[in-house]
Order: C-alpha cells, then structure tokens, then sequence
C-alpha cells in the first residue's frame, strides 16, 4: 500500500483574516520532506482529517483554515510545485464535468503531480469489481482518489477501504468543492462573514445542501426559497439550524422567494434540471419553477450592492435572466476561477495533514457530521 501520510509536529497555523499561507508553505514542505522524504508526528497530535466528504464534516477551523491556504494559491498558484512531483491523483468522473475536473487536473499539475482523469468504462468497476478492492488498489498506486458520482454512499465506501485522501467532486446530496470556492468569493468581496446574508432560490439540490452547511458554519443567514416538493434535505437542514442558532445565524426555508432575497447581500442560483434528473421530468420541473426566475425584479428585493451567484453551467431565461447573469452585478465568474485555488487548497491540506479531525469533541461537527 502507499505510504500514509501523517501530521507534521508543528504545522504552520493558517493565518486569520483571508491572510492566506504565504512563505509560511515552502518551509512546512522542507519540515515534512526533511527527514528522508518521511513525513512526522508528534505522538499526542490530534489526528489528522484525512478525507474530504462534506462542508459539515469539516467543522468551522478547518473551513477556514481551507480558505486561507485557498487565499494563498489564489496569489501564487506556483508556490507548492514539489508536494506531487512524481505522484499522480487518480480522477473519477462518472458525471459529465467541466470545472470541476479542468480544475482539479489542473491543480494536480501545479502542485507537480499527473492526474489520471477515468470513467466507469475505463475501470474494471464496470464489470463487477467491488468499490473496496478498487479503492484498495488505486491507494497502491496514487497519492489521492478525486470521485465525481451519483450515490454518497459509494463515496463513503470507496473512502473507508482506502489509505489515501478521497475528496468528493460532486453526488446527488452534496458538492462540497463548488461551495468552498464560493465562500472564498464572499470572503473576497465582503471581507469578513458576520451579519451577511445569502438567499439560494430554486431546487434544494446538493448546491443547496452544502451552502446551507458552509453558511452554518461561518456564521451567514441563508435562506432558500423552492417550490413545494422541492425543498432540501429535512436532516440536513435541522441540524444546520441547531448550528447556525450556536454561531448566531439562521437558516431560513421558504417558499417565497422575496422572502429569501429580503436583505440578501448574495443571491444564488442553480439550474432547474440537475445532473442525474430524468428529461421527463423538465416539463413539469419548469412549471414548478416558473416563479422562482432569478430576474431583475426579484434582485431589486435584495440589498442595493448584493451579488448574483450561480454554479454553471446556466441557462439563461430559465433560472436566470440572461440581463442578471451577463450584468454588472454577476460574479458568476470570479466563482468559477475560485474553483482551481480551491482544489489546490483541499489536496495540500489534506496531503499535509493540516486539517483536524474535531468530530470528536466539538460539537458543532457532532450536529453536521
């Protein structure tokens, strides 16, 4: 098997603020790789987050320790180009994928790595062979397994049988990648969290879910506004509101989009046929959707200077107007480029153990996890 890789003895503290990791990177390196290329730990350091499933198992520290090593790619993506150099990081995609796998490929390739992008056709999973014995082997080969899929649950159990770190790309529930890049954008344009206020309008899909886990965590109202039917998960949201209600924020569900947007500093949108949603379903998914348009008149509910979000792909006179998502109050964009300091950020921190693991004592992870 591969070598796992443990917790440096005195890991460099992410810096406050969205300072980011700086210089402070290239000497955690020459720590870790100082002693023959094997990495350290102290024997009573806490033990060190090895996967990346979902925004609630993360917990608020590691959150932000996520966005200020994000922070710190964002300003030199080129700084880390040895912690894969001979490695590679295998990347399942079993959804289509844009941004996603050009940035994670990417990302691998400036951190020094080779990605190996795969398909179900391209892997013997195909064919019948279990997800733990092609965990098992991938963990052999590869320093870390991307996974792009339908069901969490063959995340979780791909990431149980394995011995390296796995990082959810996207399933039915949760899309952990997409939101950690957005809560950098917010933290690049409002500087600070406290007292905003995020409206998510349209289908409580896995954007929704982790949103709502991401805002919890950090302290921002959101509040998602969906037609009947179409509200996001019960569980995930009770336990967010215990959250948010610990953090002093809220987690608000409607079925009134001005509702939602009331106040909003950010108002977000997806498309109203996700991945994985059956083409039969579009006549009736645009009826129901009819009214919850992210359209000029319902940005004019918002606050003055508030932001329009979207994950992409869009589709314009749908979810969106085209005048909203092209206009000057769009940072659909700046999302989007936010995408690849992300993906850097997860592999470095996870690969370097400078994540903790708090489900165990702290109880804002208990609720969320």
């Amino acid at each position: 098997m591969s070598e796992t890789i443990s917790v440096p003895a005195e890991p460099v503290a992410a810096k406050s603020g969205g300072a980011g990791h700086g210089g402070a990177v290239a000497s955690e390196l020459a720590h870790l790789y100082g002693d023959g290329g094997r990495w350290l730990a102290a024997a009573d350091a806490p033990q060190p987050v090895r996967n990346l499933l979902s925004i609630a198992r993360l917990g608020r520290a590691n959150l932000l320790t996520l966005l200020d090593i994000a922070g710190g790619f964002k300003r030199d993506p080129h700084e880390t180009p040895v912690l894969l150099r001979g490695h590679t990081v295998v990347l399942y995609f079993n959804k289509p994928s844009t941004r996603t796998r050009i940035s994670f490929e990417t990302a691998v390739a400036q951190l020094g790595g080779t990605p190996l992008a795969v398909g179900p056709h391209e892997l013997q999973l195909d064919r019948g062979e279990t997800i733990e014995d092609t965990a098992q082997v991938i963990s052999s080969y590869a320093k870390a397994f991307v996974i792009r899929t339908f069901s969490d649950e063959d995340v979780r159990r791909f990431a149980a049988a394995a011995t390296i770190p796995v990082v959810n790309a996207l399933t039915d529930m949760h899309h952990p990648c997409q939101v950690i890049g957005d809560l950098l954008t917010m933290r690049e344009l409002w500087g600070e969290f406290a007292g905003r206020r995020v409206a998510f309008i349209g289908d409580g899909d896995n954007v929704a879910h982790s949103l709502i886990e991401g805002c919890a965590l950090l302290g921002i109202d959101v509040a998602v506004a969906c037609p009947p039917g179409y509200e996001p998960d019960a569980g995930i949201v009770e336990a967010a509101q215990r959250v948010a209600a610990a953090a002093g924020s809220t987690v608000l569900i409607t079925h009134d989009p001005l509702e939602a947007v009331a106040e909003a500093d950010a108002v977000y949108t997806d498309v109203w046929l996700s991945m994985g949603v059956p083409e039969l379903e579009r006549a009736a998914r645009v009826n129901a959707f009819r009214d919850y348009q992210v359209n000029a008149a319902l940005m004019g509910h918002a606050k003055p200077d508030a932001v329009f979000l979207h994950c992409l792909p869009a589709h314009r006179g749908e979810e969106v107007a085209a005048d909203v998502f092209d206009g000057p109050r769009s940072r659909v964009f700046q999302q989007a480029a936010n995408r690849l300091p992300t993906e850097q950020a997860i592999l470095f921190a996870l690969l370097t153990g400078r994540l903790r693991d708090v489900s165990t004592n702290v109880p804002i992870a208990k609720e969320l996890s």
